[in-house]
């Protein structure tokens, strides 16, 4: 086996053998991608490594969402390779939503040897020879992003861009590396040396310059900053336990204690408060400290809809889902709340739908590591640390929570069955009763990847979010298809059942990663909801452009049967109803490898997304009915309540003020200093 620890200090290495190695010392367990003549060495370096697994995936946005899902499952960067040409630029729509939702990723893109650049170099994106420059195509949606010019560069380009892509705002890193660099050997470093550092030349990052953009200063990279030991078989615990490989990740920057006490007093003084928590509690692995600050707090909590898994959905000061996919009970809360407090968001236009009017009505603070989208007093900094020195300078001990309706369901509007969509065989079923099955059957410590569309949707807004699993939903660029590679990625990373929700759309898209999970026998339970339709697609064509085409409504496709013709050896079931879907997907618990199930949906029920509300209540829905003067429907009671009943009078609800800019106009954001 050739690691970089194995080879004698005085010793040569191919380039390409000393990234493994150090790959693998990084904690790196996958490598995702697909192969060309232009990185078939760093395949063959891996193979030979024996440390690494290569995963080879049928199309390189898939490879990238692959190691997007390894990465928020486990903490530690996702490690994605691929030739050059079309096969690095496939690479684009992966790294931009990587990009957006701040997961750090490692791109290594393969490209044609050095001499033959600009003179007609087959997939040649040099920049020289007319041809364009790959580093300026990727620059954009990447945190860091340099050619290796030379093997022995790598030695302080590979650490560079790890430390960057796990520097907050987190992200992609992409290191070029042309075929006979990759060939060519290099010098095993004594790693009690310091790097030499690199210099600056036109502000382009080469092997020998590097950008003033970049991190200027060498490390080894590790997923997060020390903490607690955490339990085998979470995430935390996964990314600790290879911490001794791994190396100290980039401290967090001290917090301004002015914004810490001004923040803290604003909470002090608040009778009631709403807590909205984002991606960022997930990606910083400060679950603990939330919980903790809302009990302190009595808040109520709501999660954005990226955010579902950060606080536990049956909790009783659990509100809702934010935003246009959201709950009502969270509009009802903020304009209850003194103060609404944003703890690992940004709050962008998906988790804020709906909530302008009480955003601009109620003080805002912030506690993140970039400065929200809407006005407020923000704590920017390292997010598990602002949470406990906020939690700290509070009362200690659970206060209680006051009452409210808990995140009811938006009613669901469909249409009785038309001739254009026949239920020819009566086994259309509604989005509710299929997500109450796969509720009924979804393990506590599963992850769960949602796509986009009427899926993701009725996903977000429907299906608690498992216990002790990830709930995963790409919203930095919402691209369909993302679930089919993300969920293999995570299922192989952390060995646990990952369902993966997903239209017919989607499949269509990126399906063809069954095949992946089959050759690699991943514990993926693939459930696609068939509507033959891009059907919010549709819907937006009927409700708002009049109707008068129909591009987004398809003929019947019998998935199931194609998947099962494909895959002989893949369990695979149509679903005929709801009770089919869960002896399914039980089923499926029980084994160690992948499994697929279609269900029929109807491309014209109505989703509960909030610009379609207005359509929905005039077909027939009650509209948004979670409201708090419905006296059927008992309010949520936090059990702290009754220790503690009437140590806090519960708020009457203020009357909705009308917009008013000039109020919004003098908030401020307070910049760490």
């Amino acid at each position: 086996m050739t690691t970089a620890a194995d080879v004698p200090e005085t010793g040569t290495v191919r380039m390409v053998d000393y990234l493994a190695g150090e790959l693998a010392r990084a904690g790196v367990t996958h490598l995702f991608g697909v192969g060309g003549a232009n990185i078939e060495d760093l395949y063959d370096a891996v193979h030979r490594g024996g440390t690494v697994q290569g995963v080879v995936a049928k199309h390189e946005f898939s490879a990238v969402t692959m190691a997007d899902g390894y990465a928020r499952t486990t903490a530690r960067p996702g490690v994605v390779a691929a030739t050059s040409g079309g096969g690095a630029m496939n690479l684009v729509p992966g790294l931009a939503e990587a990009y957006a939702s701040r997961v750090p990723l490692l791109a290594l893109v393969g490209q044609p040897p050095t001499a033959q650049e600009g003179h007609g170099a087959f997939q040649d994106t040099s920049g020289k020879g007319d041809s364009f420059d790959a580093g300026e195509v990727f620059t954009p949606i990447s945190r860091f992003c340099a050619r290796v010019e030379d093997a022995d560069s790598l030695v302080e380009l590979l650490p560079r861009a790890l430390k960057a892509a796990l520097t907050e705002p987190r992200g992609p890193a992409v290191l070029l590396l042309p075929k006979d660099v990759q060939q060519a050997r290099l010098r095993v470093p004594d790693r009690d040396a310091a790097p030499t550092a690199g210099k600056q030349t036109g502000g382009k990052q080469t092997g020998t310059t590097s950008a003033s953009a970049t991190p200027a200063t060498a490390t080894s990279a590790s997923a997060t900053p020390p903490r607690a030991a955490q339990p085998a078989g979470t995430p935390a615990g996964a990314a600790q336990a290879r911490a001794g490989q791994a190396g100290a990740a980039p401290g967090p920057a001290a917090l301004s204690q002015a914004v810490l006490s001004e923040v803290t007093d604003t909470l002090r003084a608040a009778d009631t408060v709403l807590v909205i928590a984002g991606e960022g509690v997930a990606s910083a692995d400060a679950r603990a400290e939330l919980s903790e600050l809302a009990r302190n707090l009595g808040a109520w909590v709501a999660v954005t809809p990226d955010a579902k898994d950060v606080f536990d959905n049956r909790d009783p000061r659990f509100a809702g889902v934010a935003g246009v996919m959201g709950h009502a009970n969270v509009e009802h809360c903020l304009r209850r709340a003194d103060v609404c407090l944003l703890v690992g968001t940004r709050l962008p236009l998906l988790a804020r739908g709906g909530l302008e009017r009480g955003l601009a009505a109620t003080e805002v603070v912030c506690l993140d590591s970039e400065e929200p989208f809407v006005a407020g007093k923000a704590l920017v900094g390292d997010l598990r640390s602002a949470l406990r020195a906020v939690t700290g300078r509070l009362a200690s001990g659970p206060r209680a929570c006051p009452r409210h309706p808990g995140p009811l369901p938006t009613p669901a509007v469909t249409p009785a069955v038309t001739p254009d969509f026949p239920d020819v065989h009566g086994r259309i079923v509604p989005y509710s009763q299929a997500l109450a099955a796969v509720e009924a059957a979804l393990p506590e410590d599963a992850h769960v990847f949602v796509d986009a569309g009427n899926t993701g949707a009725s996903a977000v807004h429907l299906l608690p979010a498992p216990r002790h699993g990830r709930f995963v939903v790409a919203l930095g660029m919402g691209g369909m298809g993302y679930t089919f590679g993300a969920g293999i990625g995570a299922a192989l990373a952390t060995g646990r059942r990952t369902y993966v929700l997903a239209g017919d759309g989607a499949f269509f898209m990126h399906g063809a990663e069954v095949h992946t999970a089959v050759e690699h026998a991943a514990p993926v339970t693939f459930v696609v909801f068939n509507n033959n339709a891009h059907a919010m697609c549709a819907l937006r064509e009927e409700f708002l452009q009049g109707g008068v085409r129909d591009d987004d409504v398809f003929g019947r496709t019998d998935i199931a049967a194609g998947v099962a013709a494909a895959f002989p050896s893949l369990d695979v079931t149509d679903a005929e109803n709801a009770a089919h879907l869960r002896e399914a997907l039980l089923r499926g618990n029980a084994g160690a490898g992948p499994v697929f199930v279609a269900v029929d949906c109807d491309p014209k029920e109505i989703p509960p997304f909030l610009p379609f509300q207005p359509f929905a209540e005039a077909t027939g829905g009650a509209g948004r009915a979670d409201r708090p003067e419905r006296a059927d429907r008992p309010e949520r009671a936090d059990p702290a309540e009754h220790a503690d009943r009437g140590a806090r009078a519960e708020h009457a609800d203020r009357a909705e003020p009308a917009d008013n800019e000039e109020n919004a106009d003098e908030r401020r954001v307070v910049r760490a200093g």
